[in-house]
């Protein structure tokens, strides 16, 4: 343990120097507090027994000047003018105890030694911190979440092989952010990373983006193309809602992560790809299995590890973060703000579209906002309302959320679904269950 102690009586430095070597400390003085603060910039120490009458500076200002410096140390302050405002000021400004001379050596020791112990903690927490957002910006996530600290765990243990993983979650949660996470964390991250959304391409156009084709397999069929399988090849493919697939591809789908070869439209020739697959739905797949809407064979082949991703309702410390890291992705209005009371009411909606709605509602108040600091008022009026809402189910409030959008796009269900930064299959999905149809 290494003690530096700043104290301008000559006599009492030399008995704390030779009791706390004695007792196998590392002990440097000082009796100025200029030095003190000069020889704290330059070494790292556990401990400062700290005297509040000396030259230079006095303790209470060397006190400030080490919280200024943001190390982790433990002062213990040592005067022989005790007195309940200094004592208590001490304390404030981040003293770890206080000591009124004369005192016993015994006692001092063991002062110390609790002194060091914080430290240790306080170092080890800042180091696990260090690591923890090491690791979230590895994978480009925004979170202080358990829940998602847990799932960035599970996804250093599923990259290390090639099994396939099925992501599931609400639309808007980042599934493709972790996809590219397990992929990035793999032996295959040099290779490509080829996402495709199953779910926004026409049916009769995806299995030529799958598969390629030859030329002249079709009318418009004018030279050969390659498929993103077959360029995903030493890489890693991606199917977003996969859920979407036609009966059709999906049983081309199963073939070709079993056996790793497809035939191209029109072609005769199997192509061999070696290439990882992750696939990712916003339904509850079992349950589309169930209705015969899925194939089991298939669901099972790309199952074999699930992870489910939290919806942003369930992760609401993570708010204040993305909204923050949404206004520094935008240099455009890096002097912009959320006052407290208006993140109040972010962090308490229920967000049905999730970090994709989220960012775009902050893109929309950032673009329409004249001030530098966005209160409550510079809020869209339905996250007014939902603030005073209770005793509403969930699907209640989403149902009413939708459908408002909705009416203020017109009816358009295309425009309504980029507001709500969620899939216009999406929107369809829910208007029908809401019995709407046309």
């Amino acid at each position: 343990m290494k003690i530096l102690v700043a104290e301008d009586d000559k006599n009492l430095r030399k008995v704390l120097r030779n009791e706390l070597s004695d007792a196998g400390l590392n002990v440097d003085e000082t009796d100025n507090g200029i030095d003190a603060i000069e020889i704290l910039k330059k070494d790292e120490y556990h401990v400062v027994l700290l005297d509040l009458k000396m030259p230079g500076l006095s303790g209470m200002d060397v006190l400030k000047e080490i919280k200024a410096l943001d190390v982790p140390i433990e002062v213990v302050v040592l005067t022989a003018h005790a007195s309940v405002s200094s004592a208590v000021e001490a304390m404030k400004l981040g003293a770890y105890d206080y000591l009124t001379k004369p005192f016993k050596i015994e006692e001092l020791k063991v002062i110390i030694e609790k002194a060091y112990e914080k430290k240790k903690l306080v170092s080890e927490n800042l180091l696990l911190k260090t690591q923890i957002k090491r690791q979230a910006e590895t994978y480009k996530i925004i979170t202080k979440s358990p829940l998602m600290f847990e799932i960035l765990e599970n996804v250093k243990k599923v990259a290390i092989s090639d099994f396939p993983v099925l992501i599931c979650g609400e639309s808007g949660v980042g599934k493709e952010l972790i996809a590219k996470a397990i992929h990035d964390a793999s032996h295959r991250g040099n290779g490509p990373f080829i996402p495709i959304n199953c779910g926004a391409i026409p049916e009769n156009m995806l299995e030529s983006e799958l598969f390629g084709h030859e030329k002249g397999a079709f009318t418009g069929a004018h030279e050969k193309k390659l498929g993103l399988l077959e360029i995903a090849n030493q890489g890693t493919f991606f199917f977003d809602e996969i859920s979407e697939l036609s009966p059709q591809l999906q049983g081309k789908l199963l073939r070709a992560i079993e056996t790793g070869s497809f035939f191209r439209v029109g072609g005769v020739k199997e192509i061999k790809v070696d290439t990882r697959f992750l696939s990712a739905t916003n339904r509850d797949i079992k349950n589309e299995v169930e209705k015969e809407n899925f194939r089991p064979d298939l669901y099972f082949r790309i199952s074999t590890i699930t992870l489910f991703i939290p919806p942003l309702r369930e992760r609401k410390e993570d708010i204040p973060l993305l909204v923050e890291h949404t206004i520094k992705n935008n240099p455009a209005f890096k002097n912009k703000r959320f006052s407290n009371e208006a993140l109040r009411i972010l962090s308490e909606y229920e967000w049905p579209g999730n970090v994709r709605e989220l960012q775009n509602v902050v893109h929309r108040v950032l673009l329409l906002s004249k001030d530098e600091t966005i209160h409550s008022h510079g809020l869209p009026s339905d996250l007014i309302e939902d603030k005073m809402i209770s005793g509403k189910r969930l699907k209640d409030i989403e149902r009413e959320y939708i459908l408002k959008v909705l009416r203020e796009a017109g009816g358009q269900k295309m425009k309504a679904a980029e507001i709500l930064g969620i899939d216009p299959k999406t929107i369809y999905r829910k208007l029908s269950s809401y019995g709407i149809t046309d």
